[in-house]
């Protein structure tokens, strides 16, 4: 084997465009240049997704990845628990969303056992991992319980070179200020700093946004940049950080864009979204932050409206294979 990082390759939830893209990727000879693929699901959904598309690879199943020889042909470690005929295009399904929960429990397990250097997932169904007895709020907290990681994690969101992270997340907007404290603030901060830092990213430089417009006129207009976003931003300059802020959020993307900062703390969920949608809808890449693997999906979600017509775009799947892999060098350069 080459000393390109090993990374899993799940297809998602099997009724969305996961499947399709992988294929794409697979015929294209994408992953090679950047790392060994093992798909991680069933067979029988890439093979469908390659009668989708109109064109296949030679692959090699296998039922234990001890067990693959790395020839050359694309190693799928078959999962036999998406059958096609169960899992129609389009449809949520219990069969796809358990299937995710017990692939994201392999993918860990792998990792953990040295057999994997990190993994990436197509777009998943959090509505079938719900109803097939996910009791969490996301994957990333499934994937937090099953590496028992008590540091901070969460969502780092992330287009071309710019990283965001978020104070608050799904809670409503009248709800946000009194979400807002120093801790869960700098617990952003940190979670920015250490996923930043696991790139290779040696000195982060990140920007807080405001939260009121005009980043609170000194009290003015709102008090949160007093009391609790300028105290955060202190203490991560004690602690070392390069914390700067709080910025106008109007205006704070428009510096981050420029290259001035790596990562930007945003105070809510779509102050962050927003710009970076906007930047690039059909690049943008989420990693599992804080945890201890690699672990990066695509920004964009299962597309049911699209599902098995071919259509779907691969270049958010691409960045989210190659941010693995830079993240699995780096580890494994620390090491």
């Amino acid at each position: 084997m080459n000393k390109k990082p090993v990374l899993g390759i799940m297809l998602g939830d099997g009724a969305g465009v996961g499947p399709e893209i992988v294929a794409k990727l697979a015929v294209q000879n994408f992953f090679d240049a950047y790392c060994t693929p093992v798909i991680i699901s069933d067979v029988r959904l890439l093979q469908r997704a390659f009668s989708v598309i109109g064109s296949s690879v030679p692959l090699q199943v296998v039922s234990d990845l001890d067990l693959a020889d790395w020839s050359g042909d694309l190693v799928v470690l078959d999962q036999k628990n998406q059958d096609p005929a169960n899992v129609p295009f389009g449809e949520l399904t219990y069969e796809a969303g358990k299937a995710n929960l017990d692939g994201l429990k392999l993918c860990t397990e792998l990792y953990m056992a040295k057999k994997i250097d990190g993994f990436c997932f197509a777009p998943l169904n959090k509505a079938g991992m719900k109803e097939a007895g996910c009791k969490v709020e996301s994957e990333h907290h499934y994937l937090a319980q099953l590496f028992n990681h008590t540091e901070p994690f969460g969502e780092i969101n992330v287009v071309g070179d710019l990283w965001t992270t978020r104070t608050t997340s799904h809670i409503p907007i009248s709800e946000v200020s009194q979400n807002l404290t120093v801790d869960r603030i700098l617990r952003a901060v940190r979670l920015a700093n250490t996923s930043l830092k696991s790139s290779g990213i040696a000195k982060p430089r990140l920007a807080l946004a405001a939260l009121n417009p005009h980043a609170g006129e000194h009290g003015l207009c709102g008090r949160e940049e007093i009391d609790v976003i300028e105290p955060a931003i202190a203490k991560a300059q004690e602690m070392g950080i390069d914390a700067s802020g709080p910025y106008p959020s109007d205006i704070t993307f428009i510096k981050a864009f420029r290259g001035e900062f790596d990562g930007v703390v945003t105070m809510y969920h779509d102050q962050g979204q927003i710009a970076l949608k906007l930047r690039g809808f059909d690049e943008g890449i989420t990693i599992a932050g804080g945890l201890p693997a690699p672990i990066v999906t695509c920004a964009h979600g299962t597309a049911y409206d699209i599902a098995g017509k071919g259509m779907v775009k691969t270049s958010a799947f691409e960045n989210a294979v190659k941010m693995a892999a830079r993240m699995a060098n780096h580890l494994r350069e620390q090491a």
